[in-house]
């Protein structure tokens, strides 16, 4: 199979061929499902804590005697049912964490890439050449590359200049190929990605 590798200004310069089990391999949208639920899960910090009736201060002494006095019967003000009181089957902190199979990740991460190449919104530039850590730089650059909306910029390794002109865009990510996964492939509507990359996503699919 192979891409087109175009110049920052969009004008087609060479192809390259790429695999067919990565970037033509079939959609297998179920394994975007337990990819991006095990991602989001791992995510989740789990510190989210409540206090039961044993932990919350107070209520050591029985507030009035059990019979005679006309109330319910009780014996803490720091029970569930009371104002303040302690929380019935709260969170605690837990670890949401869990994994899926190898082969199952690096076939949704092929899959997210097939999906991006048959839409027409993975694109190959010869390289990113911006001078000075200038938003507009990029700017002109992405509209030049037809990406107006949520992009994801995948870079060999991580590139000062690329990084900082692109921060302050709340719908343009910058990630080195390492950091690649099927959320980001996903959740952005354009991918744009230099010829060094596409090199070495070639190795990381391939191992």
């Amino acid at each position: 199979m192979e891409l087109d590798v175009i110049d920052q200004r969009g004008q087609p310069l060479e192809k390259v061929v790429v695999q067919d089990n990565a970037f033509g391999a079939a959609v297998k949208s179920h394994l975007f499902h337990q990819v991006i639920r095990m991602q989001l899960a791992n995510r989740r910090r789990g510190t989210v804590s409540t206090k039961t009736r044993g932990e919350v201060r107070g209520g050591g002494r029985k507030p009035w005697r059990q019979k005679g006095t006309g109330r319910a019967r009780a014996g803490s003000i720091r029970s569930p049912v009371w104002r303040g009181g302690g929380v019935a089957l709260g969170p605690k902190p837990r670890d949401y964490t869990y994994c899926v199979p190898k082969k199952v990740r690096r076939a949704a991460l092929c899959s997210a890439l097939s999906l991006k190449v048959q839409e027409g919104l993975f694109k190959v530039v010869d390289r990113l050449d911006i001078p000075d850590p200038k938003t507009k730089r990029i700017v002109a650059v992405l509209k030049d590359l037809g990406a107006a909306r949520r992009t994801l910029i995948l870079v060999a390794e991580r590139d000062r200049n690329v990084h900082l002109a692109a921060r302050n865009l709340a719908d343009v990510h910058v990630l080195p190929v390492v950091g690649l996964n099927v959320y980001d492939l996903l959740y952005h509507d354009h991918v744009i990605c230099t010829k060094d990359a596409l090199t070495k996503l070639q190795e990381r699919v391939a191992s």
